[in-house]
């Protein structure tokens, strides 16, 4: 049929055998999510409308994650806004601050994601749930405001571009080093209106967590979306997110359902790449495509270190930059901030002695949230300032005063960095 899988899931969504790249379908959307940034704009668009209920109040997700807890009046009434909804509308997934965690990475935790969906959300790293084997991408708050209306989303088909990774994966390498590498091999418009689709044997031997980072960042490439093949290890989170054991399936089951591209489908273009002697990979100043490995980075003195994000908040990002921690103190001159993406990491992390290792090291550790990625809060950097982030974008001004500079790495990297003082290979320390 040479369909990929992008075209047979948006193919399913519009009510037809098969769609074609450039083909503007009108599709049913599965779930919908927008923040305390965008969702007050939809808001707004949709009470302007005159529509009096949204299409299902089991498939909107209101997550203010991005200035929260609020940091200041401004902050406040967009929270406000995005509670007084879900309250009129009787919105089942609003989360509260003490009950939510960064968007992209709550909803998958929570199951609410699922392979073969189609979901659209009020930010660009919506994205993210292409790990799942989900269509999934942002879009703007006029968009998400008719999807509460009708159930429904306006889509230009994306062609699709593969990613085949070849090797056995590195020490302290990671799915966040194989995006960065990608983004700094075609540019931040390689990728643009594209479904990146990332194969290969590397990849199947990739953890769930490892795939949300790759997935995530689709976007900083100009992608459309990002999506990876469900496999046993998709099939696995996803059955315990919704409480079930693939062992135990039935043939057809809706939660392992999948969809995969036909041997013969047609893509824009095909890169491959060997990942056997790769390093971890670090984003100079002031783009993701600008990169190289650490190794090559030369000595740049930090002024702060953030883990965290929606790209590497997650409980395995933690566990890797506690190991190197432990026992080991911050460098004097560096702030360490540590943000787990959601309440449940933030408790499991508590668990297993994680915040310990932090808090001894000389970190601070912060409620989930989206704070310093996007300049809101949480770590904001002045004049001058050097950061090594593990955050999705370094662009000029992103985390604070125009004339500071973000670095981005792997939490390996980060935790390194924060021992020395400068962006250090994590086999130095």
């Amino acid at each position: 049929m040479n369909q990929t899988i992008t075209q047979k899931i948006l193919a399913r969504h519009c009510g037809q055998k098969t769609v074609k790249p450039h083909e503007f379908i009108w599709a049913r959307v599965d779930f919908t999510l927008g923040n305390d940034i965008t969702a007050p704009i939809a808001i707004e668009e949709f009470e302007k409308s005159g529509f009096k209920n949204v299409f299902d109040n089991e498939k909107i997700a209101l997550i203010p994650d991005h200035f929260t807890p609020a940091k200041d009046i401004k902050s406040a009434e967009q929270a406000k806004r995005l509670r007084e909804f879900a309250a009129k509308h009787k919105i089942k997934h609003y989360y509260e601050v003490g009950r939510m965690g960064i968007e992209h990475a709550l909803l998958p935790e929570l199951g609410l994601i699922k392979p073969g969906d189609l979901v659209i959300g009020a930010d660009s790293h919506t994205c993210t749930y292409g790990a799942l084997g989900a269509f999934s991408s942002g879009i703007g708050s006029t968009d998400l405001a008719v999807a509460w209306m009708t159930g429904h989303v306006w889509l230009k088909v994306p062609e699709s571009i593969k990613f085949v990774f070849h090797g056995k994966t590195p020490k302290w390498v990671s799915g966040k080093d194989f995006i960065l590498y990608c983004i700094g091999d075609i540019g931040v418009e390689g990728a643009r209106y594209c479904a990146m689709e990332f194969t290969g044997e590397a990849i199947r031997h990739m953890d769930i967590d490892g795939r949300f980072s790759m997935c995530n960042m689709a976007i900083e490439a100009g992608g459309k979306s990002g999506i990876i093949e469900p496999d046993l290890i998709t099939k696995e989170y996803v059955a315990a997110t919704h409480g079930h054991k693939v062992s135990k399936c039935a043939k057809g089951c809706v939660v392992c359902d999948v969809l995969k591209s036909d041997d013969d489908a047609l893509y824009k273009e095909v890169r491959e790449y060997d990942v056997s002697k790769w390093e971890p990979i670090v984003a100079m100043p002031h783009l993701p495509s600008n990169t190289k490995p650490v190794s090559k980075v030369g000595k740049i003195r930090l002024d702060q270190v953030i883990i965290g994000s929606c790209t590497n908040g997650r409980i395995s990002d933690l566990r890797i930059a506690a190991k190197i921690l432990k026992d080991k103190q911050v460098d004097s001159k560096v702030r360490l901030v540590v943000i787990p993406a959601t309440q449940a990491i933030y408790l499991e992390a508590l668990k297993e002695g994680l915040l310990e290792i932090f808090v001894k090291a000389g970190g601070v550790v912060s409620t989930p949230t989206c704070g310093p990625c996007l300049g809101g809060h949480m770590g904001i950097l002045a004049e001058g300032e050097v950061c090594l982030a593990t955050t999705n974008r370094n662009f000029q001004g992103r985390i604070g005063h125009k004339d500071s500079f973000v670095y981005l790495s792997n939490p390996a990297v980060a935790a390194a960095s924060a021992i020395t003082g400068f962006i250090t290979h994590p086999d130095a320390i």
